[in-house]
């Protein structure tokens, strides 16, 4: 698993890191709040440890942002806090699972294991469904794509980028995740992307009366049909 683990005591995050790299896993690493809700937004994890007493933000706060964004990482909140209304309140805010310290590493890995689970049996879930923002429509079974009844065709590239935004919808995506959906982490040189997007836009958006596709500058990207803000 690549995992994001958001917490501000190196002693435990080297112990954690220690065994979960030892069994195999990748561990990209958070001291603060902030910084936590930067890795999650511009990186792909297959699930996330998030203490909740953190610099700048609480675990709280960085969970219920990232839901609110549209993020549907699995999320272990990991604390001392053993109180019901903390857990009750860490479920509301989006946790997948809550685990008290102190802990042992195999529950850890096993929680992480089975949270990582559920996240990607929901995803293969999603992929029999349409994907519909405003009155673009994509079939994810077929990749028949239409807006306002009409079909339209687009080329493999930036059919990805248009899924990856419409799952996000309306929120935004940044520059970084886009070019990490298509290339990975070895992006080419030339500016690519734009290029993609520039089509992509010209197919989904100039034959119609008002644009679903939305640049945010220095930020990244959103699709929502702003007329209906």
């Amino acid at each position: 698993m690549h995992l994001l683990m958001v917490e501000d005591n190196p002693d435990l995050v080297a112990n954690v890191v220690d065994f979960l790299e030892d069994h195999g896993h990748t561990l990209d690493i958070a001291y603060n709040g902030f910084s936590a809700l930067g890795f999650a937004l511009e990186k792909n994890y297959d699930a996330m440890i998030l203490d909740l007493m953190l610099p700048g933000l609480s675990g709280f706060e960085v969970c219920s942002k990232l839901r609110n964004s549209g993020l549907s990482i699995p999320i272990l909140m990991l604390t001392a806090r053993d109180g019901l209304d903390d857990k009750l309140e860490g479920f509301a805010c989006g946790a997948d699972d809550y685990l008290i310290k102190p802990f042992a590493l195999l529950e850890l890995e096993a929680r992480l294991l089975a949270i990582a689970r559920r996240g990607q049996s929901a995803s293969l879930g999603e992929a029999a469904e349409h994907l519909r923002v405003a009155d673009l429509d994509l079939d994810l079974a077929t990749r028949r794509l239409t807006r306002a009844e009409s079909v339209l065709d687009l080329p493999p590239i930036p059919m990805k980028l248009l899924e990856a935004l419409m799952r996000r919808a309306p929120h935004l995506v940044s520059r970084a995740e886009l070019e990490r959906t298509i290339w990975g982490d070895e992006p080419p040189d030339s500016d690519a992307l734009r290029a993609h997007l520039h089509l992509l836009r010209q197919i989904i958006d100039k034959p119609f009366s008002h644009p679903l596709l939305h640049t945010v500058r220095g930020f990244g990207y959103r699709l929502g049909d702003d007329e209906k803000l």
